[in-house]
């Protein structure tokens, strides 16, 4: 065997903790097999067939994405009943795009000749999907007039881009308008249009900007013209899989909308770039120990094999918490998110190592690991770190906790009802003509909300209730529609359909209409919908967040075998979170000027940031409780900080670079996503792996591995100044 396999053996059969080279040779005959001289190429080749097939598949994963807010409810949401009974209404499967002609001096004549003229040019459009064509009232201080497009939308899965190609016609139809006319198309139509063409193109977008991202970060990291393109090559597979699987996922029922797919993309390449880290790290350094390749992979493997499978395990588990969601969009993110890490998982532990030991030592050029090469991690940046910790780390410990604390009080600040009207970046047609819409009309008139009243019997009782309610600003009786069982009627808010007053307007009209003509009386529409995606995103996190630390403990209980240094690593990771989030709301009120946050960012930024934030914790802590066992606890654990620092920093650097690209796409949503876990990695990887656990690892001592028999070692009987933390140097 060459020198440096197996270091540690002996120490770990004196501690009775389990020999670490037992270990080590069994999670080398597992993960390493892959390295072997003719599994390589079978390996080589599954993937080359894996993702041939499924190619086809990978590139049609958009067409089956669902983007309107309604597929996000779940089946027990008021507004969903609504939705499921208009079915059997005349106007069902319908959507209006409302045309607002507005002029700040008011309406001249010839502006209404205008409205006219577009009415007929959009007739003479002859699309089969245009019911009506019908003006609406002009507004009481004569500055506008609506007209009304009433669009029959099919239920297929071309569905939505029908809807923007409509749209797009009659934006065609109507422009341009004469001077000092404004003219915008909004309301159902308009917003569903312009919402579904950002996310039309969304997940090539974003793969062009993962692959640059990506690419750049890696040749930073290993200032190599070569060695680069493995990882990349590798995540690219993962990717195509991921993506065809996610298409026969919502084939098969599950939902996924733009944002799931975006997040898959980032989540893959963010993720599996991660574990190439890794895994070239510990290569290289097996390979100034080993002089054959496929030993030294085999090792390597054995060594960073299972702390990787374990943290990707922790972040499938997270996410397949999201199986608990009610909300569909939240529920879908779950299995796509979980088959994500999976691939890439699997691709960084086979075929990231199968083509490194295909390729020679030469593709690390120009700095190639060479056998029986030194190793600098003992006077690296890390490794001076660990010495400041291992002389202060209480007061580090103290101050990094005073400081996330302080950055947590942003969390007072926060507001999840982020409006619709607010939810693009830049300059949207359908959000300029409800903003002009606003100036003439009751807020509300861009979006109706819809009552439905069963039987038809109590709809005069359920009218006359609506109109009473404040925050109500009329009840349009053109608007009733019955059948034998059924009956519809529209209500007006006075504030904008998407804000919180409408919202809390709509409690009180459910309320009010069920009491005047019973049960049978609902609530749906735009703003109704709104309330209940906002009231299950609220639940969904109550429910799953508990749920998600329970399944990260375990895992780590299970991995490190002691449960003082889980319990740990779960409240700095908690701690980390909350001031990941304090800190990202004031940047959004202050910076960004955002008007809010999405109702499901805190359960989505807390499933990455908790899952993906125990990652490099159990990269660090897998990596100490191998040394500790060679060394103990203290300079185990600053050991493990100076070997593992700057891979770690570099994998955190290039998880918050993918996940930024969010940023690309004009949402406002998927900016706060990108932003928020970009920061809260960067976060975790730069202060709390490397100050916060390491410090209260050093403070605690040995009782942080307890109740394993780590913690009762008698660390005075090794050599003298290792059990004090003084040095980081490797004493075997």
């Amino acid at each position: 065997m060459q020198a440096g396999d197996g270091q540690g053996t002996g120490n770990g059969r004196r501690l009775g903790d389990g020999a670490p080279g037992g270990e080590h040779a069994r999670a080398q005959r597992i993960f390493g097999v892959v390295a072997g001289k003719r599994a390589k190429w079978l390996v080589l080749i599954l993937w080359l067939l894996i993702g041939g097939l499924i190619s086809s598949s990978a590139n049609k994963l958009e067409s089956v994405t669902k983007n309107e807010q309604s597929s996000y409810l779940p089946g027990s949401a008021e507004s969903t009943k609504v939705i499921d009974l208009q079915k059997q209404l005349p106007s069902a499967d319908t959507v209006p795009a409302v045309i607002i002609y507005h002029r700040e001096s008011g309406l001249t004549d010839a502006d209404r000749a205008t409205l006219a003229h577009n009415m007929q040019a959009i007739k003479a459009l002859g699309l089969p999907s245009i019911v009506a064509v019908t003006p609406g009232p002009p507004s009481k201080d004569g500055h506008a007039q609506l007209l009304i497009v009433t669009i029959k939308t099919p239920s297929d899965t071309d569905a939505g881009q029908l809807l923007v190609d409509d749209v797009k016609a009659i934006r065609g139809a109507i422009n341009p308008p004469p001077a000092g006319l404004d003219v915008a198309v909004t309301g159902g139509a308009g917003f569903s249009a312009d919402a579904i063409k950002v996310f039309s193109n969304i997940n090539g977008t974003l793969l062009l900007w993962s692959v640059i991202i990506v690419a750049i970060l890696l040749l930073i990291t290993y200032r190599s013209p070569f060695l680069w393109l493995v990882p990349l090559i590798c995540v690219l597979f993962a990717d195509n899989v991921a993506r065809g699987v996610a298409y026969w996922l919502a084939r098969s029922g599950v939902v996924i909308n733009g944002e799931t797919s975006g997040i898959l993309v980032v989540l893959v390449f963010g993720a599996g770039t991660d574990y190439a880290l890794l895994i070239v790290a510990r290569y290289r350094e097996e390979l100034r120990r080993h002089q054959n390749k496929h030993e030294a992979m085999q090792f390597a493997l054995g060594r960073a094999g299972p702390a990787i499978l374990a943290s990707g395990l922790t972040v499938i588990a997270g996410l397949l918490c999201l199986l608990a969601a009610q909300l569909n969009s939240n529920r879908g993110l779950g299995p796509v998110g979980a088959i994500g890490i999976a691939l890439a998982l699997a691709s960084m532990l086979t075929l990231l190592p199968a083509l490194l030991v295909i390729l020679p030592r030469g593709v690390f050029w120009p700095f190639v690991p060479h056998f029986g090469d030194p190793s600098k991690d003992e006077t690296g940046f890390y490794a001076r770190v660990g010495r400041t910790i291992g002389r202060r780390y209480r007061p580090i410990a103290v101050g990094v906790v005073i400081v996330l604390g302080v950055m947590t009080l942003g969390l007072f600040r926060i507001n999840t009802n982020l409006s619709s009207l607010d939810a693009f970046r830049g300059s949207v047609e359908s959000v300029r003509g409800a903003q002009l819409l606003a100036q003439s009309y009751p807020e509300g008139s861009s979006a109706p909300t819809e009552v439905l009243v069963q039987p038809p019997s109590k709809l005069q009782a359920a009218m006359e209730a609506a109109a009473k309610v404040p925050g109500v600003a009329g009840v349009d009786p053109n608007s009733i529609q019955k059948t034998a069982n059924l009956a519809q009627f529209e209500v007006v808010l006075t504030a904008d359909p998407y804000s919180s007053a409408a919202t809390d307007t709509i409690v009180k009209l459910r309320e009010a209409v069920r009491s005047a003509a019973g049960p049978g009386a609902l609530v749906g529409g735009p703003t109704a919908i709104q309330l209940d995606v906002n009231t299950a995103a609220k639940r969904d996190f109550l429910v799953i967040a508990p749920l998600v630390l329970l399944v990260v403990f375990i895992i780590l209980s299970i991995l490190l075998r002691a449960v003082v240094v889980s319990v740990v690593l779960i409240a700095t990771v908690i701690l980390s979170f909350l001031a990941a989030l304090g800190g990202s709301v004031l940047v959004f009120d202050y910076i960004f000027k955002f008007k809010g946050v999405d109702a499901s960012l805190p359960l989505l930024a807390f499933i990455f940031l908790v899952a993906l934030g125990v990652d490099y914790n159990i990269f660090l802590m897998a990596r100490a409780r191998e040394e500790t066992l060679k060394i103990g606890t203290r300079p185990g654990m600053l050991k493990a900080l100076a070997v593992t620092g700057g891979v770690i920093t570099s994998a955190g650097v290039v998880l918050a670079g993918t996940f930024s690209v969010l940023g690309v796409l004009p949402l406002v949503a998927l900016t706060e996503i990108g932003f928020i876990v970009a920061f809260g990695v960067l976060l975790d990887t730069l202060v709390v792996r490397t100050l916060l656990v390491p410090a209260l690892t050093v403070w605690i001592g040995p009782k942080v591995w307890a109740p394993s028999a780590l913690s009762h070692r008698d660390e005075a009987a090794l050599p003298a100044g290792v059990a004090s933390g003084e040095t980081v140097k490797q004493t075997d």
